[in-house]
């Protein structure tokens, strides 16, 4: 390899992650219109939030379904890689458990119309829905082994049931303004303590 073709090589790597971190910063652009908006808000306010022209968005994300999944999927990534940092850097598996299930109903409240968006394409809807639980219960288990190896919470809850369990908890926490779910969710994580 010659001496350019090493340069040429160095300079497209600081490209390729400025080009990721773009990207992200777009999805995360988009994520904060969806919850203020709704996932059919102008794609010009996203634009607008990321700081880049629509045809940006566009060249990246061709249909409002791309965008939405690529949104839903960077965040679940997101949730996935903070329940092994919340274990490591939290006081306790406990508290890092409950810590990572807040981070799971933000999730979870703030998908405003995903299913009406994706409901044309159950095919797309059912991937999405098999690479949450792929991603998220994996890192549910690990933070719930943790936590029972550590005497903190009883150990006969597994990762899917208390994700499920969750969920329901969260249903019709974006329709009635009376109803909190986050309070709700607290008490939940609360009961798995063991008694002392």
């Amino acid at each position: 390899m010659s001496e350019n073709e090493r340069e040429a090589g160095r300079a497209a790597r600081p490209k390729r992650a400025d080009a990721r971190r773009n990207k992200e910063a777009l999805l995360d652009a988009a994520a904060a219109v969806f919850v203020a908006s709704g996932v059919e808000a102008p794609v010009r306010d996203i634009a607008a939030e990321a700081g880049v022209g629509t045809a940006t968005i566009y060249r990246h994300f061709p249909t409002r379904a791309d965008l939405i999944i690529a949104v839903y999927r960077h965040q679940i990534e997101a949730c996935a890689a903070a329940g092994p940092d919340l274990l490591a850097s939290g006081p306790s598996p406990h508290a890092a458990l409950g810590r990572w299930i807040e981070l799971f109903v933000d999730f979870l409240v703030t998908k405003h119309g995903l299913a009406a968006v994706l409901q044309s394409d159950d095919a797309g809807f059912e991937a999405l829905h098999a690479y949450f639980l792929d991603r998220l219960v994996p890192v549910c288990a690990q933070l719930l082994d943790a936590a029972a190896a550590a005497g903190e919470i009883r150990s006969d809850l597994a990762a899917y049931e208390l994700m499920r369990g969750v969920g329901n908890l969260c249903i019709g926490a974006d329709s009635d303004p009376r109803y909190d779910a986050r309070r709700l969710v607290r008490v939940l994580i609360a009961g798995l303590r063991r008694p002392e």
